[in-house]
């Protein structure tokens, strides 16, 4: 009787076990579709509005949002790995100073000029103090190795995944089928969406703003070694010369800057006219955010990245225009920034960060920067009882200002979005 009972129950287990392999095949398979709709791109617009657009809570929840990342080449795999990669140069300077300024340079492909950059940091005073990251937009090995022999500081690397450069034939690079200049997309049947002036999207100029906001997601709310830090981080590009002084004038402007000018929403190694020198005089000023050696902490950041919706759907390529025009006067006051009498950086070159070292029209210089510095220049030359002087009538691109076109096409304005939230999503 025990051994009919035992039969019995081998020949329903064994259905049991030759049906168990498929079911949980099947189950692999629900699971591996639902992860890819979560977090590919699909072809077209999606139904979310930026009407909806108000802060990360709502916009997470709003069923209808869904990341628009592409789909990675190998090459955008790698370098999304690098991005991962500890600083270099840590038995060199195992411990950062409390009180540092972490420093971001972003760079395109203009060697000469990061060069010139690299020569000038290493003789900035306390510059062995504070972490060094460089953001890459592309992945050019003459910029990586400049980067890579650099031995002042601590230095860690980041790539832009998606850049542009990266995807020679899919979006966000150029893609079969892409409208080009006034092409009509009916006539041609062609996929894109013009700007405001009838011009469709060109990936190397649309690079510029991506660059800029992922760059920004990223070091605020997607590294390790940012994660947890509330204090200032300065922005520099690498056609900006950093004078000797410019560490420790910073750390004096971010210091007095909670008393002596508590409506500055940040601080700047130079004047917001590039050309202008500063007045040399013993007053601290107070103007606008200028777009060299700008500095300011996560607080102001999360102001800056509420307004998603107004630097992703603003028809301007060009981020420091896109914030003027758009975002700063979103705030409902003016934004002040604050910074000394005497630049402490300096803008060189002819060539701007579009142009590069492409083979068509290319834009080449001999990247060499001469600057006549005085001895106030390479020492503190800031201090902390001065006066503040402001100067509220701030020229130059302001609220009202239309754009200049070249942010049209709705896979852009996806993507800019796509990096606002892609490291809050779960």
């Amino acid at each position: 009787m025990a051994f009919y009972k035992r039969s019995r129950t081998a020949r329903v287990a064994l259905p049991l076990r030759r049906v168990l392999p498929l079911v949980l095949v099947v189950l692999a398979s629900v699971l591996f579709v639902v992860f890819m709709l979560k977090n590919r791109a699909v072809a077209g617009p999606s139904s979310f509005s930026f009407a909806n657009l108000e802060n990360p809570a709502t916009i997470l929840a709003d069923p209808s949002f869904k990341l628009k990342l592409p789909k990675q080449t190998l090459l955008s795999v790698s370098l999304d790995q690098r991005n991962r990669l500890p600083p270099r140069n840590t038995d060199l300077f195992p411990t950062l100073a409390k009180d540092h300024t972490k420093i971001v340079l972003y760079v395109h492909n203009r060697p000469r000029y990061l060069r010139a950059v690299v020569r000038s940091l290493a003789g900035v005073e306390g510059i062995g103090e504070t972490l060094l990251i460089v953001s890459h937009d592309g992945y050019f090995p003459e910029m990586d190795g400049i980067v890579r022999g650099i031995r002042f500081c601590q230095v860690k690397q980041i790539f832009a995944p998606y850049s542009p450069h990266l995807f020679p034939d899919s979006f966000p690079g150029v893609s079969l089928g892409d409208c080009h200049d006034k092409d009509d997309p009916a006539a041609k049947k062609c996929n894109g969406t013009a700007d405001q002036y009838g011009n469709h999207r060109s990936p190397r100029i649309v690079s510029l703003k991506h660059h800029w906001w992922w760059m920004m997601n990223t070091v605020w709310d997607g590294m390790e070694e940012t994660r947890g830090f509330d204090g200032h981080i300065l922005f520099i590009e690498e056609d900006h010369y950093i004078y000797p002084n410019a560490y420790r004038n910073l750390q004096l402007l971010v210091g007095v800057k909670p008393t002596k000018c508590p409506e500055c929403y940040a601080t700047n190694l130079a004047p917001s006219d590039v050309n202008f020198k500063g007045e040399a005089t013993d007053m601290l000023i107070a103007e606008k955010i200028g777009n060299m050696g700008y500095a300011f902490n996560r607080t102001v950041w999360r102001k800056i990245h509420a307004k998603a919706k107004e630097f992703c759907s603003f028809d301007e390529y060009n981020w420091d225009i896109t914030m003027w025009a758009t975002v700063y006067p979103s705030f409902g006051a003016p934004v002040y920034t604050l910074r000394g009498p005497r630049t402490s950086a300096a803008h060189f070159g002819k060539c701007g960060l579009h142009q590069g070292q492409g083979k068509i029209g290319a834009c080449i210089d001999n990247g060499k920067a001469s600057f006549q510095l005085d001895e106030i220049d390479k020492i503190l030359n800031i201090k902390p009882d001065w006066q503040v002087h402001i100067i509220k009538k701030q020229s130059g691109y302001q609220a009202g200002f239309k754009g200049w076109g070249g942010w049209g096409d709705w896979r852009d304005r996806e993507l800019c979005l796509s990096f606002a939230y892609m490291y809050h999503v779960v």
